[in-house]
């Protein structure tokens, strides 16, 4: 018997505010259409997100062996973090809607981040999610609804925790050699497609996967697809 991960498992990690019930819905159909099993980890609490995430994937790795990583948003940035960091253990990366590269500057991800966290410690978590419901399409609002009030009390500090975590600079990038597919969603203005085609350009072996906000509105698994598809085509390039 071995205790590695074959390379049919994936673990993927969802973004700020967001969870791996998300996660699911994105990524295990299409994952499972090609044999691929799913890992989920639910999201560490408070200003715990990036640090437990990332020992998480330690000891996902330590216990199982190298690991095919991936994520969503503030997740892609945290696994494709580890990744640089532990090239070794990584068999590829699935890094949907990347926000930036380095430090976060003022980039919409971030500042949106910064300003949810706010509307949470002044009006609690219903309450924000009230105020921030105009004009965001029913799909989401139900996301956001059920995702912030599993993150409970911890919601602002794991939203300023990510808000502020730089992400793996392009030079990082450059060192990651292994298959790598990045997926865009192009009608989404707080994660830039021009951010995953940048990613795409550092990492040795990557290809970009483009989807829409509105047909992940309609089919969750439209950005799992293209995703897996660009990881597939870095793979046999």
């Amino acid at each position: 018997m071995t205790s590695a991960i074959p390379p049919t498992t994936a673990v993927v990690l969802p973004g700020t505010g967001s969870d791996e019930v998300f996660v699911r819905a994105v990524f295990a159909g299409p994952l499972r259409a090609l044999g691929i099993r799913l890992i989920a980890p639910p999201p560490p609490p408070g200003d715990r997100l990036a640090d437990g995430y990332l020992e998480e994937l330690d000891r996902l790795a330590d216990e199982h062996g190298p690991l095919l990583v991936g994520g969503i948003s503030f997740g892609a940035h945290l696994s494709a973090e580890w990744a640089a960091r532990e090239p070794a253990r990584c068999t590829g990366l699935l890094a949907a809607l990347p926000a930036w590269n380095g430090p976060a500057g003022r980039a919409p991800a971030s500042l949106a981040a910064r300003l949810s966290a706010d509307l949470v410690a002044e009006n609690g978590v219903d309450g924000a999610l009230a105020k921030s419901s105009d004009g965001v399409p029913e799909w989401l609002s139900a996301e956001l609804g059920r995702a912030w009030r599993r993150h409970g009390d911890g919601l602002a500090a794991s939203l300023r925790t990510a808000a502020g975590h730089p992400a793996p600079s392009l030079e990082d990038l450059k060192g990651l050699d292994v298959p790598a597919g990045i997926g865009a969603c192009v009608d989404d203005p707080i994660h830039p497609a021009e951010v995953a085609r940048a990613w795409a350009d550092a990492l040795p072996r990557a290809e970009v996967g483009e989807s829409t906000l509105t047909a992940l509105g309609a089919d969750r698994e439209s950005l799992g697809r293209a995703t897996i598809q660009a990881w597939l085509r870095a793979a046999t390039h």
